[in-house]
């Protein structure tokens, strides 16, 4: 269905916000009346339409005198996100004593419920964290386990969460085992065939992402934890790149703990995620940081990280309306056809591979590129000090490419830019 001018406007004004955008440029009033205009069309028609997302990319304010093609990393945030959170900073700073605690910490209650519709679960099950390597941190840590109990994940898992998993291997005697996958794999299903071979008896944990940092590729996740529950088996799912890049709710997925970073590809505040963990398994589940009482099947235990800024977690408000009034299906076609663009285009030249699926189950707006012979490491150098092109390069033991994650603000003359460089690598060879 689509979204009215006025839904969307009160949507981006917040809650009791007196003043969100400044309307001197009449950026929003133009996206208002563009998102109005397209609301019979589909999304996969309105993905192509470069009138529509043009008012799209002026509701942003970034330097254009750059490309960033990496978003993935963290995103910048639309206007109405950053008017709020500096709305909400200075109206901390007037008296934080009272202000911040007892004015302005309250409103995440509303954060937490609209999360919470977001990803489909109760508000009870909803925490707020900083970013998705403290959400997961915490549900690594808080588990239960013993000596010799195992715990499954891939080799392409985020290195921060293997990282803490080591760390309770060599504290506890806990075992890690990480297995590989194709990169990209024929199908969906050979990615649950392989969890599902590598179950031994003493596994206790299956860690895994809803869609890998490094190439993109989206598991299976519902399929992979129905499995592990009829088994007895926990699982936690890295969902630090998934949250407002596709659609999904936490029925598809079926997981005891899922952790993500809200300012990726939601555009929140920068420090901002949110740790689900299902009902039944709160109380007993410990908390990173001591909370009054850690048994306590109360949801926000997980967030006692003692004084934190009021402003970065209320503006998420901001960034789920703007969501919202841009909808969920109209970003999830359009970073499928960026990515398309760019890929195709260069895919079939010579020495390149591209490590990503362009099945759509497997993939969406992150993408990985590889070129025989070339490192990677120096092409993204070469990218950002000849052409002002920001990419990240991507060094695994199998395999090395650069990630590609282009964001709705992204235009199609900056996609151009990046091939034609990139055009000019595979043809030439990086400079001397």
């Amino acid at each position: 269905m689509g979204t009215t001018r006025r839904t969307f406007l009160r949507g981006t004004m917040g809650a009791g916000a007196a003043v969100v955008f400044g309307f001197s440029d009449n950026a929003v009033n133009h996206l208002q009346a563009a998102i109005h205009r397209a609301s019979d069309r589909s999304p996969d028609d309105l993905a192509q339409d470069e009138d529509f997302w043009f008012h799209v990319q002026r509701a942003y304010a970034v330097d254009r005198s750059l490309i960033n093609l990496n978003n993935g990393g963290v995103s910048p945030s639309p206007r109405s996100v950053q008017d709020a959170m500096r709305r909400y900073l200075e109206y901390t700073n007037h008296a934080p004593a009272r202000t911040l605690w007892t004015d302005l910490d309250p409103g995440v209650e509303t954060v937490r419920r609209d999360l919470a519709r977001h990803f489909g679960c109760d508000k009870e099950e909803m925490a707020i964290t900083r970013n998705a390597s403290e959400a997961l941190e915490i549900a690594i840590f808080g588990i239960d386990l013993e000596p010799g109990d195992e715990v499954l994940s891939t080799n392409q898992d985020y290195p921060r969460m293997l990282n803490s998993w080591k760390q309770r291997e060599q504290r506890e005697g806990i075992v890690l085992r990480t297995v590989s996958f194709p990169t990209p794999p024929d199908d969906p299903a050979e990615l649950a065939r392989i969890f599902e071979k590598n179950i031994t008896p003493k596994t206790k944990v299956l860690m895994l992402c809803h869609i890998t940092n490094l190439t993109g590729q989206i598991f299976p996740v519902g399929t992979i934890c129905r499995a592990a529950r009829k088994r007895g088996i926990a699982t936690i799912v890295d969902g630090a790149h998934a949250f407002a890049h596709f659609r999904f709710k936490h029925r598809d997925l079926d997981c005891d703990y899922y952790g993500t970073s809200l300012h990726k590809w939601l555009s929140a505040p920068i420090g901002t995620g949110f740790l689900y963990v299902r009902r039944d398994r709160i109380k007993g589940h410990w908390p990173l940081m001591a909370a009054p009482d850690p048994h306590s099947d109360d949801i926000r235990k997980f967030e006692e990280i003692g004084t934190h800024p009021a402003a970065n977690r209320l503006a998420i408000a901001d960034a789920l309306r703007f969501y919202e009034g841009l909808g969920p299906a109209r970003k999830e076609s359009r970073l499928r056809y960026l990515k398309n663009r760019w890929a195709r285009r260069l895919e079939g030249q010579k020495g390149v591979r591209i490590l990503t699926s362009f099945d759509p189950a497997q993939s969406c707006g992150l993408a990985n590129i590889s070129i025989e012979g070339v490192d990677h490491t120096k092409l993204a150098q070469h990218l950002w000090k000849q052409h002002r092109i920001i990419v990240v390069a991507i060094i695994h033991d199998e395999f090395q490419g650069i990630r590609v994650t282009p964001n709705v603000y992204t235009s199609i003359s900056e996609l151009d830019v990046f091939c034609n460089a990139m055009e000019r690598v595979i043809r030439d060879g990086l400079p001397a």
